[in-house]
């Protein structure tokens, strides 16, 4: 390893810090700012359920909450791939959530944002098989959209 990789790695550490990054779960992270104190409000349908469980498994349950969350959630289907018969054997689920995070104090909103993505599934199957993979196909786009609404407000500002 030569002298200048070596100052390279000795000097990461410092231009990390000169940037403003913190750890999201070290002293003043949003990581341990928004643990166990992010309400999220009551589910309405079944991926909102599932979104609110996903939210939950990563921030946690709120026991004394400082925030509340309020999401709307918007899944749209695609039929994609049709055969000659007319049949169509896979579909795309698109999704898109509205999400907006709340001092419940003063009830001001903190961040706000959007997230969409997608996720598809095939038709090629069984009934059965084929509503198995529409089921999963819905969970995982929730996962995914949860992730990154997880992601976003970590790297919110939350003082202002």
């Amino acid at each position: 390893m030569s002298l200048l990789d070596r100052r390279a790695i000795l000097l990461l550490p410092l231009a990390l810090a000169a940037c403003g990054f913190q750890p999201v779960y070290g002293p003043g992270g949003n990581g341990m700012a928004l643990q166990n104190r992010v309400l999220v409000d009551d589910p309405e349908n079944r991926f909102d359920y599932i979104l609110t469980r996903e939210l939950e498994t990563r921030l946690g349950r709120a026991r004394s909450p400082s925030y509340g969350l309020a999401l709307t959630t918007i899944v749209t289907e695609e039929g994609l791939n049709i055969d000659t018969t007319g049949n169509i054997k896979r579909y795309d689920l698109i999704g898109a959530v509205d999400y907006v995070l709340r001092d419940l104090s003063d009830g001001r909103a903190v961040v706000t944002g959007r997230v969409e993505n997608f996720t598809g599934y095939s038709t090629t199957g069984t009934t059965v098989a084929t509503l198995a993979a529409e089921q999963d196909a819905q969970k995982r786009l929730m996962v995914i959209l949860a992730d990154q609404i997880v992601t976003r407000l970590y790297a919110a500002d939350l003082s202002s």
